[in-house]
């Protein structure tokens, strides 16, 4: 992560560099409003400028959480784009004048009277707006995604093709939800919906990624009765996230009553009727044939909270079973000790980058800047013969929206074959 902080703070040096153009373009096309003259105009403008550039910055070199590095990212990212967006009218009107500066030098001794007439409407005018509307479309988008994007629940289908798969669970249905974040909902119906889009489909079984709540354990209070309707006929397995584990609130009153917000959270996952696994595994039988449901606590190589992932006792006792699917809820997880350690493992499914709940994901093509920090960071990945999938999640944090990368639920259906042409996201 070190290695993209130098590059980075260059960037970040260049858009910096950029805005002294930028603020006399944004002044020249709010010259009507008398505050965008005033200094406190420019120090407001210079102030979110270098704010969102060394929060980019400090995120990436200090390895700070997930959701403040994203957040600087968005809001870096958007700005970014809204500024090169109007650059070309900027310029484009410079270049005009500089065409009328040189003909009137050319043209300086014409008598007045045989002159050509300015016209009167300004085209700088003109111009400078058009790039003004053109540079906030971003922030429009934004603010789009979160009046319409952060309900907007997608059901996503894909084939697992899993070589070994036993007979018996062939064309067998797994649901996939992940990152409830359940203390940033403020919508319970909306929410409701979703877990009726799930129901839906008739999963056999259902896999729950980590990261039930923000931090604390009375965010489900009013959101536990909806996620109990979350069932299957084989069951409901579920993992821990990083924001499971209390770590993001500083100032607990004791290390008790942490302890007791950690307590708290398991117990919902049992008064849901979710079989969560930690650092275990589970045999899910079907005619009589078996495979194995292997989850473990987090374990992330970017994060800075927590590796209490064990996949040595999350594979204990499984050698004889043909499939292992995996539990984890962060997809670093995968390169730095699945694919390295633990081949036997067939294919491992995360959540915890939510897609930074931006980006664009049709289905040839997908980008979002959080695959700067995550390689690994939405849809199916495969390396060898072991496979992972990542789910960008159920709820939101810190933005409350999203923007082209929407809420998900994924269903899988389980193949007992390979399939050459299988589509992997690179």
């Amino acid at each position: 992560m070190e290695k993209q902080a130098l590059p980075v703070f260059f960037i970040c040096l260049g858009i910096l560099a950029l805005d002294f153009y930028i603020i006399r373009g944004v002044r020249f096309g709010l010259r009507k409003w008398k505050f965008s003259h005033k200094k406190a105009f420019g120090y407001i403008y210079w102030s979110l400028s270098v704010i969102v550039s060394l929060g980019v910055f400090i995120s990436i070199f200090a390895r700070t959480g997930l959701s403040f590095r994203a957040a600087f990212m968005l809001v870096f990212f958007l700005l970014t784009v809204s500024k090169l967006l109007f650059i070309p009218f900027i310029l484009v009107d410079d270049l005009r004048r500089l065409i009328i500066w040189l003909k009137a030098k050319a043209n300086s001794n014409i008598p007045a009277e045989e002159k050509p007439s300015l016209p009167a409407i300004s085209r700088s005018d003109f111009i400078t707006k058009a790039g003004l509307l053109a540079g906030s479309v971003p922030i429009a988008g934004m603010v789009y995604g979160t009046v319409s994007g952060v309900y907007d629940y997608r059901v996503k289908h894909q084939k697992l093709y899993l070589p070994n798969l036993p007979k018996a669970f062939d064309g067998i249905k797994l649901g996939q939800i992940s990152d409830i974040h359940s203390g940033s909902f403020y919508n319970k119906k909306a929410v409701a919906g979703g877990v009726e889009m799930l129901m839906r489909e008739k999963p056999d079984f259902i896999f729950f990624t980590g990261d039930l709540v923000n931090a604390m354990a009375n965010e489900m209070n009013n959101y536990q009765d909806i996620f109990s309707k979350v069932k299957a006929p084989l069951g409901v397995f579920s993992s821990l996230g990083n924001h499971d584990y209390g770590d993001y609130i500083k100032d607990w009153s004791s290390d008790n009553a942490k302890q007791k917000n950690f307590d708290d959270i398991l117990a919902t996952h049992k008064n849901m009727g979710w079989d969560l696994l930690r650092n275990e595994n589970r045999r899910l039988k079907v005619g009589g044939e078996e495979i194995g449901i292997l989850g473990v606590e987090n374990w992330g190589s970017i994060s800075r909270f927590g590796q209490r992932g064990r996949l040595d006792l999350a594979t204990k006792d499984t050698d004889d079973l043909a499939v292992k699917l995996l539990l984890s809820h962060d997809p670093s997880h995968w390169r730095a000790k699945v694919l390295p350690e633990y081949p036997q493992i067939d294919a491992m499914f995360s959540g915890h980058t939510h897609g930074m709940q931006f980006g664009i994901r049709t289905e040839n093509f997908q980008w979002s800047p959080i695959k700067y920090i995550y390689p690994e960071w939405a849809g199916l990945y495969r390396e060898g013969k072991q496979q992972l999938y990542v789910n960008v999640g159920y709820g939101f944090l810190g933005y409350p929206g999203r923007l082209g990368i929407y809420p998900e639920i994924t269903i899988f259906e389980l193949k007992a074959s390979a399939d050459p042409s299988l589509s992997i996201n690179s």
